[in-house]
């Protein structure tokens, strides 16, 4: 087994998301970190709908995770079996730290995320699905969700020719703890750019060909309305990555698989185990609030091992969204905002910068270099 530390303690972080990359990042001048992630690089998922269809953006959001520590240590391996603060490694390395953060996040279907774990395959993939969707005269979106949105906002800001169709089985757009008020907007918004949208009726069967390529896609809804279209992509379903989880860890979870943690984010049943981001039933699954929890959970464990400040609790935080729909569209909820914010805002706070310099802020010797691409 590896003995982890020395005269400081050791901080194992399982996952390179918005959530382990924050938290390793706050640590490492005060505890031994190492983070394990199977990629090579980070990747700023919030901006890979804008990639497929401006491909240049790829060259900005992939930040490699050999440039995120200055004192601790990047593991290009996976957890296998996790057992209370016992961790083994696909590797066969074994680490036993003195705290260990969960944060191994979620699949989502391609392009919103990407399965690859190297940068260069990556991006390959990326860019020959931007040669498929540009080939595309016709796209079918099923799932109206915030991906589903977004994707069709992205692809009529780029291509505004191309016939865009949202089919999902709800009745109405954007579910969740939203105002109304805002489905409106973004409903309106999508009008005016001329997306289609088939609601309330489930498909009859989900298209026999694989996802973000170019092939003939012809199906229909139970209500009998024929959807047709060049190409079509996944906007729903998420896959926790639990699987590793052993014994006591493993029997934390809830019914949805969601690992169970108290407000100072610690595992149902562990002192030194934490749990952040997507895999943890602290809050919804956004990426923001990963970042919150790796912050706050970073500056309690400052608190412990410096001896200086006081723990906070984490807490759940209100409804809230931003929804580009392009570079110069969109909706939102925002904290510290009455109501509703338009495309005005939107734009300046995400539409056309998608977060990359604040993504970039964590890896210090990119962040000079991580401007937001001529293309926004």
């Amino acid at each position: 087994m590896t003995e982890i530390g020395g005269t400081r303690p050791s901080v194992v972080v399982l996952g390179g998301g918005y959530g382990g990359v924050t938290a390793a990042k706050r640590l490492d001048d005060v505890a031994d970190v190492t983070l394990v992630d199977p990629s090579d690089a980070f990747m700023h998922n919030v901006a890979a709908l804008r990639a497929l269809v401006a491909p240049e953006w790829l060259e900005q959001i992939f930040l490699p995770y050999d440039r995120l520590l200055v004192h601790g240590r990047y593991l290009r391996d996976r957890a296998v079996a996790v057992d209370g603060r016992q961790v083994t490694l696909a590797s066969g390395e074994r680490l036993e730290p003195d705290y260990l953060i969960l944060a191994t996040g979620s699949s989502y279907a391609f392009p919103a995320k990407i399965d690859e774990t190297g940068t260069a395959e990556a991006k390959a993939r990326a860019r020959a699905a931007h040669e498929a969707l540009v080939s595309a005269g016709r796209v079918l979106l099923v799932g109206a969700g915030p991906v589903g949105l977004e994707l069709a906002g992205e692809i009529k800001a780029a291509f505004p020719g191309k016939h865009v169709t949202i089919a999902d089985v709800a009745p109405d757009i954007l579910s969740g703890p939203y105002d109304q008020e805002l489905r409106e907007e973004l409903r309106r918004q999508l009008g005016e750019l001329g997306v289609e949208l088939k609601l309330g009726s489930p498909l009859r069967e989900l298209p026999s060909a694989e996802p973000a390529t170019a092939a003939p896609i012809a199906i229909a809804t139970e209500a009998g309305e024929k959807l047709t279209a060049d190409i079509w992509y996944r906007c729903f379903g998420v896959t926790l990555h639990t699987g590793y989880l052993r014994g006591s860890l493993a029997a934390a979870r809830n019914a949805q698989g969601y690992l169970q943690v108290d407000g100072h984010l610690r595992v149902k049943g562990h002192d030194r185990v934490f749990a952040i981001g997507d895999i943890a039933d602290a809050d919804r699954d956004m990426a923001g609030f990963a970042g919150m929890q790796g912050e706050l959970l970073a500056a309690n464990l400052r608190a412990v091992i410096t001896g200086e400040g006081e723990q906070v609790g984490y807490e759940r935080q209100p409804a809230m969204i931003a929804v580009p729909l392009g570079p110069e569209g969109g909706a939102g909820q925002l904290p510290g905002q009455e109501g509703i914010v338009g495309p005005a805002v939107i734009a300046e706070v995400k539409g056309r910068s998608m977060l990359i310099e604040r993504a970039a802020s964590n890896f210090e010797p990119l962040a000079a270099v991580a401007a937001t691409p001529d293309a926004a």
